[in-house]
């Protein structure tokens, strides 16, 4: 059974969003790791996460295309560049947050203060779409839009043109092979018109 930490410190995201020109998607995780698994000084950045593997494997055909097995690093110059080519913001679900059991855990997370969603949507005119990437965020994000909790893999809309997709936790504990998260990511990249139909 895990010990909960009572007084755990209150932490603030470290970044602020990635807005790309012309974003049309927003991909929005929990809240990073901390600091000591980071691969990179930005999204995603413990290096045992999926999630630039699944975004290697869509658009360069190539798992490992934007990290380098040598150095242990990302390519940030690269993902960036992938990022403003295809329209793809990032946030994260929670400004600040307390670790109660001093890990990366979801499920031990306290969120204290949400991300201005609406707000943030605003920056982005021409994004129509909000993607999650585990339960944890599209419970979050399901509060802040007063809509259903989707399942994994599907969407549901706000009412006012915004779909808002549950995608597969890009998390190595969650239990799916590389391959499959990215076939769940690219049916949606292909259903908004990012990636050919």
């Amino acid at each position: 059974m895990t010990e909960l930490i009572t007084d755990a410190p209150l932490e603030r995201h470290p970044w602020p969003p990635y807005i790309p020109p012309h974003a049309r998607i927003l991909i929005m995780g929990t809240f990073p790791p901390q600091p000591k698994r980071w691969a990179m000084d930005f999204y995603y950045p413990n290096r045992t996460n999926d999630f630039w593997k699944i975004m290697g494997l869509i658009f360069t055909g190539d798992a490992t295309a934007l990290y380098n097995p040598t150095t242990r690093q990302y390519d940030i110059a690269s993902i960036k560049r992938l990022l403003n080519d295809h329209g793809i913001a990032l946030n994260d679900t929670a400004r600040e947050v307390r670790r109660l059991a001093g890990n990366a855990s979801d499920k031990f997370l306290e969120i204290v203060t949400p991300v201005p969603l609406a707000d943030l949507l605003k920056e982005m005119p021409e994004c129509r779409t909000v993607a999650t990437t585990g339960e944890k965020a599209a419970g979050v994000v399901a509060e802040l839009t007063n809509t259903p909790l989707p399942k994994m893999g599907e969407m549901v809309t706000d009412g006012k043109g915004l779909e808002i997709w549950r995608m597969p936790s890009t998390s190595r504990a969650y239990p799916l092979p590389l391959e499959k998260k990215a076939e769940y990511y690219e049916q949606m990249f292909r259903h908004i018109g990012i990636v050919g139909r």
